[in-house]
């Protein structure tokens, strides 16, 4: 089942042919009982049309066929397409093809019409209460913008798409959560549903878009809207959150106050400004570490020399 241009007229030409035809028949009707007066005499009645000459009721049987046939079916094969819409024909349970084109047209009058939006949409799913690729149970929901493109798949190819498109895309967002954990400690080498959010988007696009195309939907965009811990461990995450801040911070001052040592004890050695043995090296070096990676300022200590000198 793919989707392919109906047949259609535009509608305003039609309107006038029926109005065309409709004025002529008056006409013709009120000419010929006008005629038939003038040769019988005398004024028509409903029973000269029902008996008697055949030429007056053959003739009432050709106006009654035209109008039964030609103006009062025509009316129903008229729609309208609004712009960003189709309407899917359907003739005697067969499918004849789609009007995309908006404006005022007309069809078949015996085809059962079948409007589809054609524009962007959002799906925003409810949080979800899953599992993560560790087994940790965390809450996740995502928002999916979407469109039709193929009208003839979203009307036969699934029973209703819209729920169609909730229902795969909760699953695909399940998927998602059991295939990669919330938090990683090396994102380098373990990714994470946190760590790569635009990684977690395309593949969240390219899994809805593979579970969607049998609907003739188009996933333009799929990102995660919600992403936490559930609520039973949530505290404990977070203390593990902020114990991992604390030692990569300390880590990263440890490491600035071994640099800045470093630097200091060659500048003192190619300039010459103090000349220090090994221990006096250590002590420095302790006094400079302490400095630097304290949490309090420390208070400076000034040395005025021995009472024994």
């Amino acid at each position: 089942m793919k989707e392919f241009p109906a047949f259609k007229v535009n509608g305003f030409l039609v309107v006038m042919i029926v109005l065309a035809l409709s004025i002529f028949g008056g006409w013709w009707l009120l000419s010929t009982v006008q005629g038939w007066q003038e040769v019988l005499g005398r004024s028509l009645r409903v029973g000269d049309f029902l008996g008697g000459d055949d030429a007056i009721a053959e003739l009432g049987a050709w106006l009654g066929g035209l109008l039964i046939a030609v103006v009062i079916p025509s009316v129903s094969g008229f729609f309208t397409v609004e712009p960003n819409q189709a309407v899917v024909l359907v003739c005697f349970g067969r499918y004849v093809g789609t009007v995309r084109e908006s404006g005022f047209w007309w069809t078949n009058p015996f085809t059962t019409k079948r409007k589809v939006s054609l524009r962007v949409r959002n799906f925003n799913s409810k949080i979800l209460k899953v599992n993560d690729a560790q087994g940790s149970p965390i809450e996740i929901a995502a928002v999916v913008v979407w469109q039709v493109v193929d009208s003839a798949k979203s009307q036969f190819a699934v029973d209703e798409y819209q729920e169609f498109i909730a229902i795969q895309s909760e699953t695909a967002i399940r998927a998602l959560a059991n295939r990669y954990p919330y938090d990683a400690p090396d994102e380098a080498t373990i990714p994470s549903l946190r760590g790569i959010p635009d990684e977690i988007a395309l593949y969240l696009q390219k899994e809805l878009q593979a579970r969607l195309q049998v609907a003739g939907v188009e996933v333009l965009e799929a990102r995660l809207s919600h992403l936490a811990y559930a609520p039973e461990i949530a505290q404990v995450m977070l203390r593990r959150q902020q114990a991992k801040a604390i030692i990569d911070a300390r880590r990263q001052i440890v490491e600035s106050a071994v640099g800045m040592v470093d630097e200091a004890l060659k500048r003192l050695s190619e300039q010459q400004i103090i000349e220090l043995d090994e221990e006096r090296k250590a002590a420095m070096v302790n006094n400079l570490l302490v400095v630097l990676t304290s949490d309090q300022n420390s208070q400076p200590v000034l040395n005025t020399g021995s009472l024994y000198s």
